[in-house]
C-alpha cells in the first residue's frame, strides 16, 4: 500500500459510522464495475442448471450445518467456538 492510501485510509477511520458505510459501498460499487462479464454469465448458467437439478429432483440436497461437518471431519478440523 503507498502512503497516500494508507494515510487515506487512517482519515476515513476517523469519520462517523455512517459516513464510512456510504464510502464503502461507493468503493465497492466501483469495483464492480471490473467484473468480468463472461464470468458473470458463466454464474448464471451454472446457478439455472442447479436450480433446474434440484426442481427435477436429480440432485440431493442437504442442510449446511451437516456438510460442513462432514467437510471438518474429513479435513480433521476441529468447530470453531462463536464470540
Amino acid at each position: 500500500m503507498t502512503a497516500e492510501a494508507e494515510k487515506i485510509a487512517l482519515e476515513v477511520l476517523t469519520l462517523p459510522t455512517a459516513v464510512r458505510a456510504f464510502l464503502a459501498h461507493k468503493l465497492i460499487a466501483s469495483l464492480e464495475d471490473d467484473l468480468d462479464d463472461d464470468a458473470e454469465a458463466e454464474w448464471a448458467a451454472v446457478i439455472d442448471r442447479r436450480s433446474q437439478e434440484i426442481e427435477a429432483g436429480t440432485v440431493a440436497c442437504r442442510p449446511v450445518a451437516e456438510v460442513v461437518k462432514e467437510i471438518r471431519g474429513k479435513l480433521h478440523v476441529p468447530r470453531r467456538q462463536s464470540c
